[in-house]
């Protein structure tokens, strides 16, 4: 099991959007993501920014988001999200949410 944690900003004036779309989120979407062996997955909010956590059960990270990107209901969603969101300055050159490294683990 892999452990992800990402960062990205959500715009001030977006913030109670895009709460509000996490109300309820399709469920389409969730199936994909279970589809892609992720699990534990949650969005955490402080000030302008985003910190999401997930555990991925897969062998192929890369694939699996892959296959998530060509997928239409998430596109959907990732249509609706977007604008809310503004990659920070620490993303990579290309990079959507930033990857964070983990420093702690208690097992």
């Amino acid at each position: 099991m892999r452990r992800v944690a990402q960062v990205i900003r959500v715009r001030p004036e977006k913030v109670d959007e895009y709460c509000e779309l996490h109300r309820e989120v399709p469920e389409a979407v969730l199936d994909r993501l279970r589809r892609c062996h992720i699990t534990n997955y949650s969005i955490h909010l402080l000030g302008d920014r985003l910190f999401s956590y997930f555990e991925y059960h897969g062998d192929d990270l890369a694939a699996d988001l892959a296959l998530m990107a060509a997928d239409r209901a998430t596109q959907n969603w990732w249509q609706l999200t977007a604008p809310c969101q503004q990659p920070v300055d620490e993303a990579a050159s290309g990079e959507w949410w930033a990857s964070m490294e983990q420093v702690f683990l208690m097992e």
